[in-house]
């Protein structure tokens, strides 16, 4: 066991005396040591239940036959982090989520792992530490909120946001932005919408790496808690047979999780965190392979905030394995994938089928025959951005209109509230990049605020930052090269008309290849707003969002 060279041996008597003194006993230190990284805390929704996810789990391992022994990992809530300096601290969490399991795990030669994750940066912290250290690991989330609910109209946390357009517009007063504020969010858990932490939990199941229903459980369902002990008790059969992360994670898995992603129409941020894992586990996946996977895979779920069902909606419907199962129908998933569960994908989803057609489209019969999410390229994004293309209106796939050019979410945001943004106009929000930002802000804001001003039909926002998961409408981000390294999204001005194409992948400004090379002659781009501490360290290591925004060694 790996674990021996912490407790065998008359040299580790130290060693041993140290866990004695935790109140470890002989037989425990025999067994296999389990770490349990459990990112409960006292902030985030998705993570105040945790506690009781981390108890149902040590209770399987030690049901198998292991000693599991619990450590932490911080996380953060992207939606209180939103709008403010906090969301610069979002993305980089997802590495020091990553750098402090493998410094804990290295430490103390642990045996196997469950990670117990929930929102954002969390799965993909965890995932991506789960490919790098490559020991047996199993991931059980704590599953998705449920949606709210007033006077028969469904409510989520996108619904908060764009309830303060709404209310900067005069269309909702004091007790109706209350009211929202009060039922939107009901429940612990991962916010109820197709958002990133839902995404990124459901292609976890895709990926190999979660039970089924990892990703749609409620949080609230005892089932949830049931998962979670089974969860225990697989990881020991992991250890046993020494199954580990990249025997899962392997480029087919990765193909996997991208042909359900386009089905599901998850978050455009599941374009930034599965790059950066498969390139912790040794697979390389780029915007151009993203683009072939949605090129060929049908769009069969539209969930909040695409449509009007949720999370919830979609376990009643048969969750992922379902969708994996209509996805086989037209051999568009490699069933020959090895999973956590100890058998193939093909054995997993045999018997599983679609309870409701309503939540999950037949693959005779998709909302689109392309995915939910399209990559473009053009003239200021020569190495691509993203869009949801399945949370477009069909009025806005083709667009074009004169750039409003802003350098800070900050700024646009004043503007859209103060009702400075015109139909037919182009947000441009640039210097929000991964180097940038520094961090890459999530805007949620100015695209609630849009909607929630009855403009997200007439309106489109592109940015060199990213989207949160809960955004609707023609939300473009990642636009790589971004601003601060001196991306050409840099040197668009007020009023240059912005060409938008999303059926055909393309994104340009309307200036002659001439006029493009002589701006950049006299472009300098301006320095990250944060230069100290953490941020200061990342800006000067990651790279761009096209990669992941992975972390660079030199």
């Amino acid at each position: 066991m790996r674990s021996d060279c912490v407790k065998k041996d008359y040299t580790r008597a130290p060693h041993r005396s140290l866990f004695k003194a935790m109140g470890y006993v002989d037989e425990e230190l025999e067994r296999p040591l389990i770490g349990v990284v459990n990112s409960q805390n006292e902030i985030v929704p998705g993570h105040i239940h945790l506690d009781t996810i981390a108890k149902a789990v040590k209770e399987g391992v030690r049901l198998a036959g292991g000693t599991p022994i619990e450590f932490p990992a911080i996380a953060v809530c992207d939606g209180i982090a939103m709008g403010h300096t906090g969301m610069h601290y979002s993305l980089v969490s997802r590495e020091l989520i990553a750098d402090s399991i493998e410094d804990m795990v290295l430490a103390h030669c642990f045996d196997g792992l469950v990670l117990i994750p929930n929102c954002d940066k969390t799965v993909p912290g965890m995932l991506m530490a789960a490919a790098r250290l490559n020991i047996p690991t199993i991931v059980v989330s704590g599953g998705p909120m449920l949606a709210g609910l007033s006077a028969g109209k469904v409510l989520d946390l996108n619904s908060a946001f764009e309830g303060v357009g709404a209310y900067s517009a005069g269309s909702i007063d004091d007790a109706g932005l209350c009211n929202i504020e009060d039922r939107a969010c009901p429940t612990c858990g991962s916010c109820s919408g197709m958002f990133t932490a839902n995404s990124m939990n459901c292609l976890t199941e895709a990926l190999g790496m979660g039970l089924p229903g990892n990703g749609t459980i409620p949080a609230v369902f005892a089932e949830r808690i049931r998962l979670a002990k089974n969860a225990g008790i697989k990881v020991m059969d992991l250890v046993r047979e020494n199954v580990c992360p990249r025997d899962i994670m392997t480029e087919k898995a990765f193909m996997n999780a991208l042909t359900v992603d386009m089905a599901l129409g998850c978050s455009t941020n599941s374009m930034l965190h599965l790059p950066a894992i498969a390139y912790e586990a040794g697979v390389k996946i780029n915007l151009e392979i993203a683009n072939a996977m949605s090129a060929k895979t049908p769009n069969l779920c539209k969930l909040a905030p695409a449509g009007g069902y949720h999370v919830e909606d979609l376990y009643m419907a048969g969750g992922i394995y379902a969708v994996m199962n209509e996805l086989s129908k037209k051999d568009l998933i490699d069933l020959s994938v090895k999973t956590v569960t100890g058998k193939t994908v093909g054995e997993n989803i045999k018997n599983t089928h679609v309870r409701d057609y309503n939540v999950i489209r037949p693959i005779s019969e998709p909302y689109s025959p392309t995915g939910g999410i399209a990559v473009l390229k053009g003239n200021f994004a020569k190495d691509g951005c993203v869009v949801k293309r399945s949370a477009v209106a069909p009025e806005m796939l083709v667009h074009e209109g004169p750039a409003r050019v802003f350098d800070s979410e900050n700024d646009a945001m004043e503007a859209i509230l103060a009702g400075n943004i015109n139909p037919g106009d182009v947000v441009v929000i640039r210097y929000e990049g991964p180097k940038g930002g520094p961090g890459m802000r999530e805007m949620l804001s100015p695209t609630s605020a849009l909607a929630g001003r009855g403009l997200d039909k007439q309106v489109a926002l592109i940015t060199d930052g990213r989207f949160s998961g809960a955004t609707r409408g023609a939300a473009i981000g990642h636009v790589s090269p971004e601003a601060a390294t001196g991306g050409e999204i840099g040197i668009i001005n007020e009023g240059d008309i912005i060409s938008i194409d999303i059926p055909e992948g393309k994104i340009n400004v309307k200036l002659s290849d001439e006029e493009i090379a002589e701006r950049m002659k006299n472009f300098v781009p301006k320095e990250p707003k944060i230069k100290t501490g953490v941020l200061g360290r990342y800006a000067k290591l990651v790279k761009s969002a096209s990669t992941g925004a992975i972390l660079g060694n030199e």
